[in-house]
């Protein structure tokens, strides 16, 4: 079974920075997107960031030019840049993989269209 490890959630200042990770393991899918998504209590889930295998990215209006997602050159770690957060981002934040049966990819931010989903890391900002 596909494994989704993620790590680099803590604590930290309005304006400051953190960078989230995650792992793959078993995810050899031609064809896939990967998305960071996040969830505050009594609140839906909602998409943050999404790369595809072509390189295409999509951000969430909220976390635009604040927030940055990328692969490692290998394509097994996933990353989520995150800067200058408000504490309106705080929010547990889930690393999600969606595969695709051929050479087409839709790059989304739909909850539904993801499988595979991480643990989740918890995100807290203070003003």
């Amino acid at each position: 079974q596909v494994q989704l490890v993620e790590s680099g959630g803590g604590s930290v200042q309005s304006g400051g920075s953190l960078t989230l990770s995650c792992e793959t393991s078993g995810y050899t899918h031609r064809s896939y997107c990967m998305a960071w998504f996040r969830q505050a209590p009594g609140r839906e889930r909602e998409g943050v960031a999404a790369i595809d295998s072509d390189g295409r990215t999509q951000y969430a209006d909220s976390v635009k030019g604040r927030f940055t997602i990328s692969q490692d050159n290998a394509k097994t770690t996933l990353y989520l840049q995150m800067n200058n957060l408000k504490p309106e981002d705080t929010a547990m934040y889930y690393c999600a993989a969606a595969s695709f049966p051929g050479p087409a990819v839709i790059t989304t931010l739909h909850v539904g269209s993801y499988h595979l989903w991480g643990q989740g890391t918890q995100v807290t900002v203070s003003s």
